[in-house]
């Protein structure tokens, strides 16, 4: 068992937000779980869980302040259990309760977000004999930790979400695992819902970004050669160029394709990239969430502006050498910036360094002090972003 957060470490994280450019990239998960007892026979078996998700990213333990004797310098201590999952409900990610189901949503209730921010929430009878997925059994993967917390226990997984009954497929939990980023997840629940009630579910995937994913539900979806209509009912809509925003039917899904190739003079202000950006992709009819990488000449790794977009957006920033750079043939060197800088292109050759390919989606655009230019590349075919350097 780790050392559990202090109070104080808890109280601020339970009061910090999350940011993000456009939406983009929500922050990293909290690093393990924390489980919760109440009575003793409770506090045995949190004990055992505790020791067997050591392999899981490791567990603290929180217990009443009565047992400190019998638990000294195993767990924390709280006085009511409602003030310790208040404060550390979005530290951990996730937090298993051994005790009574109602209890345990009377507490969880005030603090639910969203079901792509909440934590996994899973509670264990104290005879072990069930473990109940209560909140987000899907990304926040609670269905799977109720399924290991029972087979540590011996006992029964608990497991009520639909799609997981009746055998078809967690589209969000596809979408995370396969480079897929949601657009509106309010959409999700209709197209859900389809699934559950035995209906076929358009399906438009011009690159094959989900549709290989979907092999072993394959009748379920009926693949488009188009894009659907407005008013043909709930469908999946796979794309990384914008359309159907307007469509309260389109669940959209942004395959992360998009290379960014980014130039910039030192000491711009992060406002003019995220401006930069946000105009090229918009007026090119590209999605901010199919951005997957960000990349630029290794001198502007530490680049305040272009390291703090990477944070916000929750993409990386890869960088190459001027030697690497320099071999890629661009559309629109400069001799400026081979005089500056040692190069004759920065955001194009990036982009399509990245992308591992020879052409752009958007060719080289120019703010005051940023050069912006955009190159598709295939996961499937090329696996993974062209090494370089991670800032």
């Amino acid at each position: 068992m780790s050392a559990p957060p202090s109070r104080e470490q808890a109280v601020a994280c339970s009061n910090s937000t999350r940011s993000g450019f456009a939406g983009v990239g929500p922050g990293s998960p909290p690093a393990h779980y924390a489980i919760y007892a109440l009575t003793r026979p409770g506090a045995e078996l949190a004990g055992r869980l505790a020791r067997g998700l050591s392999r899981s990213g490791g567990a603290d333990l929180y217990l009443p302040r009565r047992l400190e004797k019998d638990y000294a310098g195993q767990a924390a201590y709280f006085e009511r259990v409602s003030e310790a999952l208040a404060g550390n409900f979005q530290l951990y990610r996730g937090h298993l309760f051994v005790g009574a189901v109602g209890l345990a949503v009377r507490i969880v209730a005030p603090l639910l977000k969203s079901k792509k921010d909440d934590p996994a929430v899973v509670v264990l009878t104290q005879d072990g004999r069930f473990a109940v997925s209560l909140l987000s059994g899907h990304l926040g993967g609670a269905n799977d930790l109720a399924r290991e917390a029972a087979r540590l226990t011996g006992g029964q997984a608990v497991v009520s979400t639909a799609t997981d009954v009746g055998g078809l497929p967690a589209l969000e939990v596809l979408a995370r695992d396969h480079q897929l980023e949601i657009e509106d997840f309010s959409r999700l629940a209709a197209v859900s819902r389809c699934l559950v009630d035995g209906e076929r579910v358009p399906l438009y995937d011009p690159g094959h970004w989900l549709w290989p994913h979907l092999q072993a539900w394959a009748g379920r979806f009926e693949l488009q050669p188009d894009p659907p209509e407005p008013g043909r009912g709930p469908h999946l809509r796979v794309d990384y160029h914008l359309g159907a925003e307007g469509d309260p039917e389109a669940l959209i899904f942004r395959p992360r394709v998009i290379a960014l190739g980014l130039g910039c003079h030192r000491g711009l202000e992060r406002r003019e990239l995220e401006e930069l950006i946000g105009d090229s992709l918009a007026e090119a009819s590209l999605a901010l969430k199919s951005v997957a990488v960000l990349a630029s000449v290794a001198s502007r790794g530490r680049e305040p502006a272009l390291l703090e977009l990477s944070r916000l957006m929750g993409r990386p920033l890869i960088t190459y050498s001027k030697e690497e750079l320099g071999r890629i043939e661009t559309p629109n060197p400069s001799g400026k910036v081979l005089e500056r800088i040692g190069v004759a292109s920065v955001c194009e050759a990036a982009a399509m360094l990245a992308a591992r390919t020879d052409r752009l989606l958007i060719s080289k655009r120019k703010s005051p002090s940023a050069t912006l230019a955009a190159a598709l590349f295939d996961w499937k075919s090329s696996g993974s972003v062209q090494a370089g350097s991670t800032a």
